[in-house]
């Protein structure tokens, strides 16, 4: 029986745990992935933005406003396909071969018999001193009649052959939007299933209606609907509704949401979650009966319901940091989110409908700067809200670099700073698009003054 000072469950942020201070140390990591690395790497974070990106430039050629005249780019799918996945392909390879050189590399499904005994597919049990769990998640699976091999995911679709001719989601969340907007810009004809009225239904109220509003203009949009079978007919797919609606489409992808692996692993018998996720406390540790298990730590998808590669990369270095005897914790607030489609959406924090009822609640258009104008923007908006103090207790925003705006933000936030005085103490470039951000700020100061806040 191999006894480890280490095992660590999954390649993806728990790949970086055994670091330079492993090096030469017994040290195992379980990986059943088709792909080494996790994820973010190869079916998540990195490749869906790179997809984005050329998406992007067909939508903002498509832009007729600004008085420009010429052909709409048309993207040819293969050659962006491979110009991707060549380069993630070649990291996770390269880095199984540098891990499979480092550590004894196990690459088959793995699962706890005990709190550090491991058994592999093929029954070879494993024992550690210490154990990370970082498993990650996957596609939630459709609970409607149909054949899974019918069904692409989204750790499938973006290595497909040959880009379809039109493609329902069944999913109105960020994977959803994000893969609407790469195939629509790529040519597909889409159409989304949402089981609410308007997609991204968990973000602000509204971010979520005037999404909706402007995905109406782009995709086919069914809501209130659940799916009740999908049948094959030849080279179509029929997928039938709860509402008795019936689209038929040459593909059709499940976004309808994620779930973490905690039971491929047998990580049950620690505390989970009601979504089944793990339990840690501050340090990382799993929790057994509301007490830490001794030298058991999990991190990422299989503990976090953010489902966020920053959050899991941070929790890494937290439990790399424990077992090195450092006592960090994973104390970082807030968390921000990105969702990246046409438009952007950046957020944290508080929903306007989730605030206190004395917070100040502002927004702030694009259109209202000198770069909005530039954009002839009249969607894209800052909501902020604000505490009676001035604290921060949310930001979301809906358009173009939503993902960078944001970021002022988050420090401010995470310092503790107010909003008092937070715009014009410092210089905002003119006439940069953090104008915008600027102006809600003043407009949300001005807000507290009226209602007799210092």
């Amino acid at each position: 029986m191999p006894h480890v000072e280490l095992a660590v469950l999954g390649a993806g942020s728990g790949n970086t745990v055994p670091g330079k201070a492993w090096k030469g140390r017994d040290v195992a990591l379980f990986d059943d992935g088709e792909w080494f690395g996790g994820t973010c790497l190869n079916a998540g974070c990195i490749p869906t933005k790179m997809f984005v990106r050329v998406a992007d430039i067909v939508l903002e050629a498509q832009h007729t406003g600004l008085g420009l005249d010429g052909s709409v780019p048309h993207p040819d799918w293969r050659a962006v396909q491979d110009r991707i996945l060549g380069r993630i392909n070649e990291v996770s390879l390269s880095g199984e071969a540098w891990r499979d050189k480092t550590t004894r590399l196990v690459r088959e499904t793995s699962a706890l018999t005990g709190d550090r005994t491991i058994v592999t597919a093929s029954g070879e049990e494993f024992t550690a001193d210490r154990v990370v769990l970082a498993a990650g998640s996957r596609p939630r699976p459709l609970t409607c009649d149909h054949d899974p091999r019918d069904i692409l995911t989204s750790d499938s679709v973006m290595r497909i052959d040959e880009l379809p001719s039109s493609m329902l989601i069944i999913g109105a969340g960020a994977v959803a939007i994000e893969f609407a907007h790469v195939f629509a810009g790529f040519g597909t004809d889409v159409t989304i299933a949402s089981r609410s009225s308007r997609v991204l239904g968990a973000y602000d109220d509204l971010v979520s209606e005037r999404f909706t509003e402007l995905a109406g203009d782009r995709y086919r949009l069914i809501t209130n609907a659940s799916p009740v079978s999908v049948e094959r007919h030849g080279d179509v797919l029929r997928t039938r509704f709860d509402n008795g609606e019936t689209v038929e489409s040459a593909v059709v992808l499940n976004a309808s949401g994620r779930i973490p692996n905690t039971d491929r692993i047998g990580a049950d018998r620690f505390d989970t979650d009601e979504s089944n996720r793990v339990v840690t406390d501050d340090r990382m540790r799993v929790l057994h009966d509301g007490t830490p298990v001794e030298g058991v730590y999990a991190l990422g998808d299989i503990t976090s319901h953010f489902g966020l590669k920053h959050v899991a990369n941070h929790q890494a270095r937290v439990v790399e940091a424990q077992l090195a005897g450092r006592d960090e914790r994973d104390r970082l607030q807030p968390v921000p989110g990105a969702l990246f489609a046409g438009p952007e959406v950046a957020h944290f924090g508080l929903e306007a409908r989730n605030a206190p009822a004395d917070a100040v609640v502002v927004t702030q258009e694009y259109g209202s700067t000198a770069y909005g104008w530039a954009l002839e923007d009249t969607t894209s908006f800052v909501r902020l809200i604000v505490g009676r103090d001035g604290a921060l207790l949310g930001a979301h925003i809906l358009g173009p670099q939503a993902s960078i705006l944001l970021q002022p933000l988050v420090q401010a936030a995470s310092y503790g700073q107010t909003v008092h005085g937070l715009a014009r103490g410092q210089y905002w470039p003119h006439p940069a698009l953090t104008e915008v951000v600027e102006n809600a700020l003043l407009q949300a100061e001005e807000a507290l003054a009226a209602e007799g806040t210092a």
